[in-house]
């Protein structure tokens, strides 16, 4: 009897214990325990320049907090750290103008942020000129 007695004992010690991990997991999940749902996010702001590491501020109703952000330095600065786009591939090279013209699609928004639906960008067109017969040797007159 005294055996199957520390057995029963055991096994609620066990079940306590799993019971107050599962409440300490949700707990964390929570983060800082706020309630309000309609958080409302200002861009990134970089600690220093124009980009890595900075803050975003976010308000929702009386309360207000900070997070950390980045933005990454080599990012195209005229949309914004917070607007993801898809890109089609680059067009031909225009003529007249010298560059060369994609668009990009609203993939995502991040933090709420106002983002243009569709975005065009343009980049010089490249001067070389790329050889199409790659693994063969040149031919030299004898």
């Amino acid at each position: 009897m005294q055996v199957r007695g520390l057995l029963l004992l055991l096994a609620l010690i066990l079940l306590a214990a799993t019971a107050e991990a599962g409440k300490n997991k949700k707990e964390k999940g929570k983060k800082d325990g706020s309630e309000c749902e309609d958080w409302r996010w200002g861009p990134c702001v970089p600690n220093s320049k124009d980009c890595g590491l900075g803050y975003r501020e976010g308000t929702c109703k009386d309360e207000s907090k900070k997070l950390k952000c980045k933005i990454p330095c080599n990012w195209k600065k005229k949309f914004g750290a917070d607007c993801k786009y898809k890109f089609e591939s680059w067009g031909g090279c225009s003529a007249q103008t010298g560059v060369k013209t994609r668009s990009g699609i609203l993939k995502k928004a991040l933090y709420n942020a106002q983002c243009e639906e569709i975005v065009y960008v343009t980049k010089p067109c490249s001067s070389k000129i790329k050889s199409k017969s790659k693994g063969q040797s040149p031919q030299f007159p004898s």
